[in-house]
Order: structure tokens, then sequence, then C-alpha cells
């Protein structure tokens, strides 16, 4: 597991992802990037809380963030402001390889889609943790979520190691303590606010790609 000591700007808060993301949709259903990526800075600090558990994914989901954040304060940050102004951007100006990896590794379109298929497992990992009792088994929870999203898209090797890696997840009561809320079912509610505003997110992200033809760039 992590080191106990962890310093404030590291500590993970689920209110800081949770107002992230009510902060992310504009008043017509456009996703603000970035809120986007606050958002995921929140969630890669529960992932690195976790320690090694998480590690097969945490350093890939904070070079990502890094790259949209690299993005939002480039020389065409104006093109960036919304998911929807990123992809209309990029797709125009041929700058997402479509077809083959190679010519544009850090487009912000391939870079936004692998934090959006991750989103989707924690999405699915904490709404289950939300419903569960004290009881379950974190490990599965964690499993089955990581099984129906995120799963399909990594070779045998790194699904194997995801699923020995889970098995060392803390139960529920001492998962909760980490997200910093307060009693289990102060916990409880918050998730219950947050979970609609990122499957809202996810759900607009999703058709976006969809429709372009995006939701498989190499």
């Amino acid at each position: 597991m992590a080191d106990s000591v962890t310093s404030d700007d590291q500590k993970f808060c689920l209110k800081e992802v949770l107002d992230a993301f009510r902060l992310c949709l504009s008043e017509n259903k456009e996703v603000y990037l970035e809120h986007y990526v606050t958002g995921w800075r929140g969630l890669v600090k529960l992932l690195n809380t976790l320690g090694s558990v998480f590690g097969f994914i945490s350093k890939d989901a904070g070079s990502k963030v890094l790259i949209l954040a690299n993005l939002l304060k480039g020389d065409d940050r104006a093109h960036y402001a919304t998911i929807q102004s990123m992809v209309k951007y990029e797709l125009e100006n041929q700058l997402v390889d479509l077809t083959k990896y190679g010519a544009h590794p850090t487009s912000g379109c391939r870079t936004l889609l692998r934090l959006h298929r991750a989103l989707r497992w924690l999405e699915l990992f904490l709404d289950s943790l939300r419903t569960s009792g004290d009881d379950c088994k974190t490990s599965a929870l964690c499993a089955d979520a990581y099984n129906v999203s995120l799963a399909q898209f990594h070779p045998w090797v790194v699904r194997k190691a995801a699923g020995m890696s889970f098995i060392l997840l803390p139960g529920r009561p001492a998962f909760f303590n980490i997200l910093n809320v307060g009693t289990s079912e102060q916990v409880v509610a918050m998730l219950g606010e947050a979970i609609p505003l990122i499957s809202e997110v996810y759900r607009i992200t999703e058709e976006l790609y969809a429709r372009h033809n995006i939701l498989d760039i190499p």
C-alpha cells in the first residue's frame, strides 16, 4: 500500500472530483476539457493512494492528464476549450491517427479516449461500492467492473496482472476512509451525487466519439 504520510496536495478528496465533474458540463451539454482534466487529476490521486494496486494504470493516466493539460495551455488552446471543439479541430486538421498509430501519438482525441475508457471502469467500481455492504469483497467488485469495461482494451498479460493486483484492495470501510469524506453514510451520499455526473460526462463523450467514428483510435 501507499505510504500513510501523504502531503495535502496529493491527498485524495472525493469532493474535489465531485466539484470538477459538476463543472464539466456547459448549458448545452458540451464538456469543458479543463474541468475534465481537474477531475482526472483527483482520480489519479486516488489511484496513487492505493499504491501498487493500481500502478498498472495510474502512471499511464497521469501521463495522459499531463498531455491534455499541456494542450490546454499551448498555442492552440482556444480549440481545446471543450471536448467537442477538440474533436472538431483535430479531425478537420488531420491531427488524429485513424487507422495506424504513429504520426500523432499525443493527439487530444487519442489521449482522452484512453482516460474515457478508464473512467467507465472507475465509475462502475465506485457505484458498486456505493450500493454494496461492508462485508463485500472490493476485489471482486473491482474485477467485475474492470472485466466489463477496461479489460477489453488490455492485452492478456495486463489483464492477468490487474486481476492479481485487485486482491490487495482494502475492504469497503477502509476504502471509504481513503475517500476523505466522513462516515460511510456521507461517502455513500457523495458518491450518489458524483457518479451520475461522471456517468453523464462519459455518455456524452461516448456518443460524440461514436458519431465521429473515433472510438477505436489506435
